[in-house]
């Protein structure tokens, strides 16, 4: 039986919704998604307000969780050390993901700095996490192509895994980030870096349209990877892809693929059936 690990992104799922959506709803959803057993909720962000107002709350979410019966982990994502300091004081957060590009363009745009201002900060990141007991996860956005022009190969993928693994990054989630990434990349990528890096837990962070789902989530998982980022019916996604019907791996959809090839996910199915009805609540409110 091969163990799966399913991260449930919430904070990807809400984060472009234009309207606020109020503390006690995340609260509440979020609770929703601890009685599930995921491996890890990506729960919020410590970012400016001002690039993303949807989660200027969320230390005051975290102060209302109840997580005291709940065997899942959160993550929260960071842009810089500021958002890392933030976090770090927070002992209920065991992750800081950390989004770094190995596009120059989307760098820039997703946190204003270049690559090399980039290393500078995931080194301080991971000092801060070292000293505050909790792991970084880094995502490689831009994994599986570059919608910029900037040169990519999968080549340039492993240089930048080799890079970071020497940093002392052990979980390193690759992020299709327009939802560019075919079945044949996701595969390349996976069953070359996996074995060449066993001190490394890879992880898949695709985005999809409607229909592309299985054959991406079939060519991680069979290329060995075991890490899987989703979004309950795929709510939320880049907003810089140009495709509306691109958004997040549909957790349900991940689910039933993961049931047919009898992986083991350990998530209680009739609280994943309650928080999908509170995802559709929520999410038919709020879009």
């Amino acid at each position: 039986m091969k163990q799966v690990k399913i991260i449930e992104c919430p904070r990807d799922a809400m984060q472009g919704i234009k309207a606020f959506i109020p503390t006690e709803r995340k609260v509440a959803y979020l609770q929703s998604l601890l009685r599930v057993g995921f491996d890890t909720i990506d729960f919020g962000s410590f970012v400016s307000p001002k690039a993303i107002p949807q989660m200027q709350d969320t230390a005051e979410v975290l102060a209302q969780l109840d997580l005291s019966a709940t065997t899942s982990k959160l993550l929260a994502i960071i842009a810089n050390t500021k958002g890392a300091e933030l976090a770090s004081v927070h002992p209920e957060i065991q992750y800081l993901g950390y989004p770094f590009s190995i596009s120059e363009n989307f760098q820039m745009r997703n946190t204003h700095k270049t690559i090399a201002e980039s290393i500078i900060t995931l080194q301080e990141i991971l000092n801060i996490a070292d000293k505050s007991n909790k792991e970084v996860v880094a995502y490689l956005s831009m994994g599986f192509g570059n919608p910029y022009g900037d040169p990519w190969n999968v080549e340039i993928v492993g240089e930048w895994t080799e890079k970071l693994a020497a940093m002392g990054v052990t979980i390193l989630s690759l992020s299709d980030t327009i939802g560019s990434s075919t079945p044949e990349v996701i595969d390349y990528l996976f069953s070359n870096l996996i074995p060449k890096y066993p001190d490394v837990e890879f992880g898949a962070h695709l985005h999809t349209t409607p229909n592309k789902w299985h054959e991406k989530t079939d060519a991680a998982y069979k290329a060995g990877c075991r890490r899987f980022d989703g979004a309950i019916q795929g709510f939320g996604g880049c907003p810089m892809a140009k495709d509306e019907l691109t958004g997040n791996m549909p957790t349900e959809k991940m689910l039933s693929y993961f049931t047919a090839e009898k992986a083991v996910t350990n998530l209680n199915s009739l609280s994943f059936e309650s928080a999908y009805n509170e995802a559709t609540k929520l999410f038919s409110e709020f879009h």
